[in-house]
This record gives C-alpha cells, sequence and structure tokens, in this order.
C-alpha cells in the first residue's frame, strides 16, 4: 500500500484548456491524470457525431493529449483515466493503441463499456423497466422513437477492475465524474467498498476536482483575489489511506487554492446536501470539514457516508423539435426601446405569416439578457443593446422562414442597428434531457484490455 498518491485534474469538461493535462504531467509529481470530459448534453452531441460516423463519438480531443505524453506515462508511471470513451470507448481506444504502435511505445490501455442502453431498450421496456422520468414520471416510452442516446451512470467499481489488470490508460464511457478519482483511492489503499464512509471521503474528493480550475480560482466570486489567472493552475489530490485528503496544485502555477474556492465547488450542482447520491455511496456533504493547511493547500477531512442505492441513474436525450436564434445590436439614442421594439415587430409579423412557433423569447443583452428586469424599468438610457431573439417549435420549415425576417428588420425597423453577420439564421435540433433510474441488477458494467 502507498503511503499516500496524488491525483491530478486535467480536464473540467469537453473544450476545457487543451494545455492543462500536459502541464499537470510535466510541472510537478503526480500518480494519476484523470480528465472529465462528459455532461448530458456532450453525449448527445458524441452519439449524432457517431450516427454520421461510425468511427466517432468520443472525445477525439483526448486521444491527441494521450499521444503528446506517452512518454511520460511510460517513463514517470502516470496512470490516465478518462470518460472520454463518451458513446465510443472501442473507436477511443483504437486511436489510442493506433498512436502508441506509431511511436513504438508499449501501453495497455482498458475500456470501461457496457453503459451504452440505447440498443436495448425495447427489451428493457419489455422486461418492465419503464425508466421513469425523474422530473414527471413519464415512461420512456413516449419518446423512445426520438431517443439520441441512453447511457447509465456506473460509478468507480469497474476502473478499480481495469486498474487491476495494470492498464495505464483507462478509457470509459458513462461514468460518474466523482468516480474518476474515488477509484485510484479504492485500488492503491485496498478500500472496502462496504467502507462507505472512505467511499463518500473519494466521492467528495472526486467532486472538488470534477470540474478542474474552478476549484483553483477560477469562476470564483472573489475573483479579483485570484492571481496569474493566465497561468492558472488545475487542482491535485493528495490522498492518504486513512481518508485525510489535501486539495492543492503544482508550485509556481497561477491560481488560488483556499477554503474559499473549494466550499464554493463543494456546493456546486449539488441538491440535498446530506444525500448527494452516486452509484458508490450516498455522501453527506454536511460532514465535510475543511482547513487551510498553508499556502495553496487546503485539507478536507471528517466525511461520511450511507450506503449505496440499488439504482443507475439512466441519462438520456431525445429530439424534441427545432430552435432557431439571431441577434441584431442597437446603439443610442433610445438603444433599450428600439431593441425592445424590434423584437415586438419580429413576432407581429411572425403571427401575421401564420408560423407555427411554441415558445418566442425576446431578450435585450445589456439589459435583461442574464437577469429578470421587471418592465417599469425599459427606460434605462443605455448605449447599446443587443436585440436577441430566440424561437422554438416543431415545424422546421416554419422556424427557417421566421429567420428571414431578421436581416429585412434592419431596414424596416428602428435606426441605428448593426452586428447582422452570418447570412439568415437556420433552424436546428433541440435535444431535450431524459433522467431516469435503471435497477443495478438490469445490466453490468464490461472491462477489456487491449496492448500496443
Amino acid at each position: 500500500m502507498k503511503s499516500s498518491i496524488r491525483i491530478a485534474s486535467g480536464q473540467g469538461f469537453w473544450g476545457d484548456l487543451p494545455q492543462a493535462p500536459i502541464n499537470q504531467v510535466r510541472q510537478g509529481p503526480i500518480d494519476y491524470l484523470v480528465m472529465d470530459y462528459l455532461a448530458e448534453v456532450t453525449m448527445s452531441i458524441m452519439q449524432k457525431q457517431r450516427m454520421k460516423n461510425p468511427k466517432l463519438g468520443y472525445a477525439r480531443d483526448f486521444v491527441d493529449v494521450v499521444d503528446e505524453i506517452l512518454t511520460d506515462i511510460k517513463e514517470k508511471g502516470i496512470r490516465v483515466i478518462s470518460n472520454a470513451g463518451g458513446v465510443n470507448p472501442q473507436a477511443c481506444v483504437e486511436a489510442i493503441i493506433e498512436r502508441a504502435k506509431a511511436k513504438n511505445i508499449s501501453i495497455k490501455v482498458a475500456m470501461v463499456h457496457g453503459d451504452d442502453i440505447l440498443p436495448d431498450i425495447d427489451s428493457l421496456i419489455g422486461d418492465g423497466h419503464q425508466l421513469l422520468n425523474m422530473d414527471d414520471s413519464n415512461p420512456i416510452s413516449t419518446v423512445k422513437n426520438q431517443l439520441l442516446s441512453a447511457n447509465i451512470y456506473f460509478g468507480a467499481r469497474p476502473i478499480v477492475e481495469a486498474l487491476k489488470s495494470g492498464a495505464d490508460v483507462i478509457v470509459t464511457g458513462r461514468v460518474t465524474d466523482t468516480g474518476l478519482t474515488l477509484a485510484p483511492m479504492i485500488h492503491e489503499f485496498g478500500w472496502d467498498f462496504n467502507n462507505f464512509d472512505l467511499m463518500a471521503t473519494g466521492t467528495v474528493a472526486g467532486h472538488i476536482i470534477e470540474c478542474g480550475a474552478q476549484c483553483t480560482g477560477g469562476n470564483f466570486t472573489d475573483w479579483e483575489t485570484v492571481p496569474d489567472m493566465a497561468n492558472i493552475g488545475f487542482p491535485i489530490i493528495e490522498a492518504y489511506p486513512d481518508g485525510t485528503f489535501y486539495v492543492t496544485k503544482h508550485e509556481g502555477t497561477g491560481g488560488l487554492v483556499s477554503t474559499m474556492t473549494v466550499k464554493e465547488q463543494l456546493l456546486y450542482e449539488i441538491g440535498n446536501p446530506k444525500e448527494y447520491i452516486t452509484p458508490d455511496c450516498v455522501a453527506d456533504f454536511t460532514s465535510i470539514r475543511v482547513e487551510q493547511a498553508g499556502k495553496d493547500r487546503v485539507k478536507v477531512f471528517g466525511i461520511t457516508g450511507e450506503s449505496d442505492t440499488p439504482f443507475y441513474k439512466v441519462s438520456a436525450s431525445y429530439n424534441d423539435g427545432f430552435k432557431l436564434s439571431s441577434t441584431l445590436t442597437y446603439f443610442w439614442p433610445d438603444a433599450l426601446k428600439k431593441a425592445r421594439i424590434g423584437g415586438e415587430i419580429l413576432k407581429e409579423r411572425a403571427k401575421n405569416l401564420n408560423l407555427a412557433i411554441d415558445d418566442f423569447r425576446i431578450e435585450q443583452v445589456g439589459f435583461n439578457g442574464c437577469n429578470e428586469i421587471p418592465e417599469s424599468e425599459n427606460n434605462a438610457e443605455l448605449n447599446e443593446v443587443q436585440l436577441r431573439v430566440s424561437v422554438m417549435g416543431h415545424n422546421k420549415a416554419d422556424l427557417d422562414r421566421f429567420g428571414m425576417e431578421i436581416a429585412p428588420l434592419i431596414l424596416t425597423g428602428p435606426n441605428a442597428v448593426t452586428g447582422f453577420a452570418g447570412g439568415r439564421p437556420k433552424a436546428s435540433e433541440v435535444v431535450a434531457y431524459w433522467p431516469a433510474l435503471i435497477k443495478k441488477t438490469a445490466c453490468n458494467p464490461k472491462v477489456s484490455i487491449f496492448s500496443a
């Protein structure tokens, strides 16, 4: 058993800083590099890519990262864990193997799969799994023909199995963000899956670093206190067998690790703080203790948890009509009034054309684009305001017809307008989210091993 391990976050989402994982590997000592690429909408995007090309459906950026650090992985013994496999982990693994062979580097890659249940929807429904929407309790059969993706959130268990195989790189489909960090702790420290306090500890550690630099000063309320954001360091968990861990970053990097940056991340995307539910445990966030333990070093301890539930969460997505958005910018004088009137003109013209529009939204960015402002304040004097109009419906042709009304507003509406570019806007598909639960007995994760 190791006396401690260092687990570094290299990505907080698909599209995060490309250099971050490479810096984590080369700017200081780490044992593990974990990279989170997936969100609910990401899965549907990847599924669309795979439908067009069976060799796609994963985070191709990840393959480039692994290619760049292959030598580091072998020479430093760093192990990489990522859910970059998306809806096509097989293709992701094959791409990595191909890059390793091209460099004549021997590497073992593990693939965690079995989370994609889209091909099994009919049989699951036939077996009585209704996959009820967690928001409105409707069965998934109501949108079955529109489904784009359906993936189970696995936890740390299959990753631990992959680590036991000796894999240098572990590629998964849909696993929990927290499972990426919990798994190395279980593997290195020999933790019992039934010790739910320790499972909760690793889960909290994973939650803290799952969004990358959001816990090292990025997106921080007191952002002006964060030094050198241009060179912000990504977080590292320094973990110990008893469950104590520290949040830190490499020396000499920008950013800030403080009790407040960690606490803000702890509150990110949680519901009931006493019941943070994962496939591995139910963590009690009210038990967490946080202490500053030095410069850019925060101690986290005292965490408790309860038994996991008999269910996995399913993240599904489906086509739910179309949307179209466009913008125009009005400037002084009376910029806000012009933008408001411009939006009303567009709404009236759509009505005159009898266009089937289910939802029509008008916003004045610079005034109420991010906040609800009382109508009584519509006379605010602003130098410039961007009119943002968005429509949604199930008739694509009607939305595209509405898109033909945007540019004409420049010469047939209020004056002093600019900012139209890119041609007529076109309607695009709306991808809706379908959260559900499924019994763990209905499905099992799988682990496959490949070598270069």
